[in-house]
């Protein structure tokens, strides 16, 4: 018979959790440094971050393939969950589509050095844009759609043009610092606003 902790939990399910809280860890220290030092930063930098050793990084993913496709991941997933949260607790739909676009902008960000790191893995790199896909697309329009119902945006919009368009603008941004893809975001969400009348 199993030996139970004071919990009434068995100790093989203490250390699960800390796995997959370890794993949490590296994965949010990772997506971090990845923003701020590209997907080829080292994994100690990483590890320095998360507060484990590397062991722990290589224990969880074995090859820097392994650890971009859980972060794009998890990213996805972070991005997918904010929405329903965001459209609960802003003050309006149209605030709660412009701060989820702003999160979906962060994500756009990393996305794009991630996929570069990918693009030798085609079908593993194919496997995360359809989840991409079907995680955000239905989000996206949750939020689009009780922005029109609220009078706030025009109908008509469809989630994967705006989707797509606001990718689009996020091209270019690591080349010329001088290019802040958000200010235009900005103005394509702005022409999207129905005019209100007086």
């Amino acid at each position: 018979m199993a030996t139970e902790s004071p919990a009434g939990n068995s100790p093989s399910r203490g250390k699960r959790a800390d796995a997959r809280r370890n794993r949490q860890t590296v994965l949010a220290a990772a997506a971090e440094v990845f923003v701020t030092s590209g997907v080829d930063a080292p994994i100690r930098q990483i590890a320095a971050r998360a507060g484990v050793g590397m062991a722990t990084i290589y224990r969880h993913f074995p090859t820097r393939a392994d650890l971009v496709t859980a972060v794009y991941h998890h990213q996805i997933e972070a991005c997918a969950e904010a929405g329903p949260d965001l459209l609960a607790s802003a003050g309006s739909p149209l605030e709660a589509l412009r701060q989820w676009i702003d999160l979906f902008v962060d994500f756009l960000v990393t996305k794009h050095g991630l996929a570069d790191a990918l693009q030798s893995d085609n079908d593993r790199f194919a496997a995360l844009h359809a989840y991409f896909l079907d995680r955000l697309l239905p989000v996206c329009a949750q939020l689009l759609d009780a922005a029109v119902e609220t009078g706030d945006i025009r109908p008509g919009t469809q989630p994967y043009e705006l989707m797509r368009g606001i990718g689009n603008l996020c091209i270019g941004r690591d080349n010329d610092p001088r290019y802040d893809p958000r200010r235009l975001i900005a103005l394509l969400l702005q022409g999207l606003q129905r005019p209100h009348t007086s």
